[in-house]
């Protein structure tokens, strides 16, 4: 055991086990299921953010891996709020404009972090089991250090939130009886939820006040956010998968592979 004094720095040391482990379960299956999970997210992210067509149907269905289109290249229909501020000069996907927000709020999520440090780094892989570090630093130095940053993802966030459900009422008034407008109006409520959900978000609802009587409005929101709060890690996986089938459907029926009465 490490003997400290009130002189001397703590000294952070992995705890020495003779044997991997001693759990007789399957406790290998949870995270082999997370790093498929999420290495299918990222497969199909970057496939989507990269291809550059077939992203916007003319039902106002707009892929929300390219929301929002800010560049005059995407097609007029697919423009938020009709605007290209980005102008003639940007000729990428339009997906690239806003990876890092969408993509770093995930990232930095206290849930994600949790989830692809066990199964990708195996740090650990599981409770109780031997994992190959020799050194443990949790999140104080870089790259990791960065994740602290996570509160400013979560502002970034909201307004990606709001467009996605922009996005959804719009395909609503043009084309209320499709199935794509349901499934974008699903995921934009899945993604709003996962959002709100956070724990950063928790927190500035009312994680520094000392008194909840003297802040009655703000409680309330706190009560709220809280509940959501409970279930962040299955809101973090249905709106993943959400995102994913919706960026998917409307590219169906962009290619014209769904076709209407479905579309």
């Amino acid at each position: 055991m490490t003997q400290t004094t009130p002189e001397s720095p703590v000294r952070r040391q992995r705890a020495q086990l003779k044997v991997r482990t001693l759990r007789t379960d399957n406790w290998w299956l949870a995270p082999l299921l997370t790093f498929l999970g999420l290495s299918s997210f990222l497969v199909y992210g970057v496939w989507a953010i990269f291809d550059g067509s077939y992203y916007y149907a003319p039902s106002e269905y707009i892929a929300p891996f390219s929301s929002p289109c800010l560049a005059t290249s995407c097609p007029e229909g697919a423009r938020f709020l009709g605007l290209a501020p980005f102008g003639d000069w940007y000729a990428l996907p339009p997906g690239l404009l806003i990876l890092g927000l969408p993509g770093g709020f995930r990232l930095t999520c206290y849930y994600y972090r949790k989830s692809y440090y066990r199964s990708f780094w195996l740090s650990p892989p599981a409770c109780s089991v031997q994992e190959p570090h020799g050194k443990y630093t949790g999140e104080t130095r870089f790259p990791l250090i960065v994740q602290n940053i996570h509160r400013y993802f979560f502002y970034a966030a909201i307004l990606i939130g709001l467009i996605l459900a922009y996005d959804a009422v719009l395909a609503l008034i043009h084309t209320p009886t499709g199935l794509g407008t349901w499934i974008l109006i699903l995921n934009a409520v899945l993604i709003n939820l996962y959002t709100l959900s956070c724990h950063s978000c928790r927190h500035i609802t009312a994680g520094r006040l000392n008194h909840f009587s003297r802040h009655p409005v703000r409680y309330r929101a706190w009560t709220f956010v809280s509940k959501l709060n409970a279930k962040h890690q299955p809101l973090a996986w249905a709106s993943m998968f959400s995102v994913m089938g919706a960026d998917f459907y409307v590219r169906l029926v962009a290619k014209g592979i769904v076709n209407f009465p479905f579309a």
